[in-house]
């Protein structure tokens, strides 16, 4: 009797990260990409929650280079999150969280896409241009800042 086994379907674990406002917006407009996935939110506000339910939903401290001692402790909980979640994938429309969650999810080896806001028409965000030496893929949305080469232009989330 032959028998037979079954491949046991790996589902595909991200998170997905970005600050509030635009960024957020951006990322939201993604999440039917993320519909065989299991994912995880990562943001700003807390009451982004329902905008992403059931899914999981992080809230950490907004924080910039101009907050350095919020920017310190959401590093850290930016770090414990990706620590926790153990992504396969993480993904950010921006700004400095989802540089950071990028920078961590690498060393756990994950693979990781940053795209930059539609917001920077002229030149790529201070964490974009961050994230370009950093993200597996990272993503203009305007043709004219790719180069053809680690910064790829593939249409535009809005």
């Amino acid at each position: 009797m032959k028998s037979f086994s079954r491949k046991k379907k790996t589902v595909k674990k991200v998170l997905a990260v970005a600050s509030g406002g635009g960024h957020w917006v951006q990322l939201l407009r993604l999440q039917d990409a993320f519909q065989a996935c299991d994912c995880a939110y990562l943001s700003v506000d807390k009451e982004y929650a329902h905008a992403v339910a059931p899914s999981r939903f992080y809230y950490v401290p907004d924080a910039n280079r101009d907050t350095k001692l919020k920017l310190l402790f959401s590093s850290l909980k930016i770090l414990l999150i990706v620590l926790w979640e153990r992504p396969n994938v993480v993904i950010s429309t921006g700004a400095a969280h989802g540089y950071l969650a990028i920078r961590f999810a690498k060393m756990i080896g994950a693979k990781t896409m940053f795209i930059d806001s539609i917001a920077n028409a002229e030149k790529l965000s201070l964490s974009g241009e961050l994230a370009t030496s950093h993200a597996d893929l990272m993503l203009t949305q305007w043709p004219e800042l790719s180069n053809g080469h680690n910064i790829q232009y593939r249409g535009s989330v809005l």
